[in-house]
């Protein structure tokens, strides 16, 4: 993740209504930079989401942002959703990270790898604890899928994101993806 403080391509941010809480988005010149789930309330999730991006200030979304958002509210309203053409501003993220993210990227919906599978596909093998890495410090989860990436023997792994490996669990129960017991459904979501 970037340094708190530090400059890392967001210009504007703003919060947005999901069926599983209010979300915040920041975004640059290249595109979206940061995605913050949802937190105990709409203030903490903006605060968390200002303290990443120091530099941003509150903004209108231009279209390709509102179409980024749309995509989200459509993905955590259940519906199968492709966030490939969703353009990101990945400032001040190193080469490494980039060919994992893009990796991670690759992963389709209800689509799972482990941390070695995807330094594999990335052209590091023998690099999973460095994709563990990267994928702690994923700036856009959902549209960069970490949650998608898997320990080895199928294990959840971590979860960076506000509810830990809670919510990945019901992430990946969202795209019918269920590891050991079932995992428990997103609030306003319908199970599968």
């Amino acid at each position: 993740m970037p340094q708190k403080g530090r400059r890392d391509g967001a210009e504007h941010y703003c919060l947005f209504e999901t069926a599983i809480g209010v979300c915040g988005v920041a975004w640059g010149r290249l595109g979206i930079s940061r995605l913050h789930l949802p937190e105990g309330s709409p203030g903490i999730t903006e605060r968390r989401l200002r303290g990443w991006c120091a530099h941003a200030g509150a903004g209108v979304p231009p279209a390709p942002v509102r179409a980024a958002t749309s995509l989200l509210e459509r993905y955590f309203a259940g519906a199968t959703v492709d966030f490939s053409g969703v353009a990101l501003d990945l400032t001040g993220t190193s080469p490494f990270h980039r060919k994992i993210y893009e990796a991670a990227r690759a992963l389709a919906w209800g689509e799972t790898a482990t941390y070695g599978e995807l330094a594999r596909q990335a052209g590091s093998p023998g690099a999973g604890r460095a994709v563990g890495q990267a994928m702690g410090r994923n700036p856009v989860p959902i549209v960069i899928p970490c949650h998608r990436v898997l320990a080895a023997g199928g294990k959840i792994g971590g979860f960076s994101a506000h509810g830990g490996t809670l919510t990945k669990r019901r992430l990946l129960a969202l795209e019918g993806v269920y590891l050991g017991h079932g995992s428990p459904g997103l609030p306003g979501l319908q199970q599968r």
